[in-house]
């Protein structure tokens, strides 16, 4: 888990995670103890009779890494009253270019194929993709068009979309990545939870209560 104020947390190992999930799993969730509930809720953009679930995430953190291929399978075999969007946090300026990155990439209908490359460049190849220039030059590398693929990134849209991004960030009180965000109610992160796949374990429950209503 990234905090926000300290990106240099030492890195949970993703064995820990998973042996200590079972145990925890028997547990009842509590609200305050393992998830917050937001103060004001937060408007979805989900549509009548679905769930919206936010991660939020920043590429350059390995926390984020680590996490996506447990979230990218939970997000695969999410019932269809669940609509999963993921949001690129900001919390400095320097932020900005990977927001735009993820946005460009979801105009251009590329995520799927290009979300876990953004993940290897960073963690794998070393790549800080933290300028827009850099970004560009990454995004020509893998065959993406140029031209278009430029135009996107500096469009007004994914510059709105990067906006509402750091509202949500804000109206969720993001403490850190990777972090989630149940039904516009309820925030989930891995200090909260104990671990990322515990979060995953709470964002089902919360998803449950959300359905019946309560």
């Amino acid at each position: 888990f990234m905090k926000r104020r300290l990106f240099s947390t030492a890195m949970l190992s993703v064995t820990t995670w998973l042996s200590s999930q079972t145990a925890w799993a028997q547990q009842a969730f509590r609200s305050g103890k393992d998830y917050i509930t937001l103060d004001r809720p937060v408007a979805t953009e989900a549509g009548s009779g679905k769930i919206e679930v936010l991660e939020f995430f920043w590429y350059s953190c390995p926390h984020c890494n680590a996490f996506e291929p447990a979230f990218e399978q939970w997000a695969k075999n999410a019932p269809k009253d669940l609509v999963v969007r993921r949001v690129p946090v900001a919390f400095r300026d320097d932020f900005v270019p990977q927001q735009r990155l993820y946005y460009t990439l979801e105009a251009m209908n590329l995520v799927e194929k290009m979300h876990i490359r953004v993940f290897t460049a960073i963690h794998g190849e070393k790549q800080m993709l933290n300028t827009d220039a850099a970004v560009l030059a990454w995004a020509e590398k893998q065959g993406i068009d140029k031209a278009k693929f430029e135009q996107t990134y500096k469009s007004f849209g994914v510059a709105t979309k990067a906006k509402r991004a750091v509202q949500l960030q804000n109206d969720f009180k993001i403490e850190g990545v990777p972090s989630l965000g149940v039904a516009g109610r309820y925030y989930i992160d891995g200090t909260l939870a104990g671990s990322m796949p515990r979060a995953l374990q709470v964002a089902d429950a919360l998803i449950a209560q959300a359905r019946q209503g309560r």
